[in-house]
């Protein structure tokens, strides 16, 4: 028990010691000669006015702003949403047959075994298809506002 305890104070001393050591890395600048404080990214020299400031934010600001193509969106959309309905459609219809053909050819305690899996396929049809359900009502929705 002793022994335990000590190991555990170890453990911790290495752990805040290990955390005390720890270098970060700092990305600003510092001129001795100006004074001046910053990262170092400002496009118009130093950044010292306000004015600076607030261009060097607006220049920022308008890097950041998307075009985002409206008909190249629902194109895509339309595409991944049909691509993805079609592998649920026939994963669903592959494993149906599969549990179908064991059902058939299976004695009774194997068809009281996939009757319980049976279950769990109806399950997942139903997130499945339900889940495209829901996507293609958002998409429409969203697509009239």
């Amino acid at each position: 028990m002793k022994i335990k305890f000590l190991s555990i104070i170890i453990l911790l001393m290495i752990l805040i010691l290990g955390i005390f050591t720890l270098k970060s890395e700092v990305y600003a600048s510092f001129d001795a000669g100006t004074g001046a404080t910053g990262s170092g990214g400002s496009s118009s020299g130093g950044g010292d006015t306000v004015d600076d400031i607030m261009n060097d934010a607006d220049s920022f600001l308008q890097k950041g702003k998307a075009s985002i193509d409206e008909t190249e969106l629902k194109s895509t959309s339309d595409f991944l949403y049909n691509l993805l309905l079609g592998i649920g459609i026939i994963v669903a219809v592959v494993v149906g047959m599969i549990i179908g053909i064991k059902y058939m050819t299976s004695s009774v305690e194997g068809k009281a075994e996939l009757k319980q899996a049976a279950i769990g396929y109806a399950a997942g049809c139903l997130v499945i298809f339900g889940a495209f359900g829901i996507w293609k009502l958002v998409i429409n929705i969203f697509s009239s506002l």
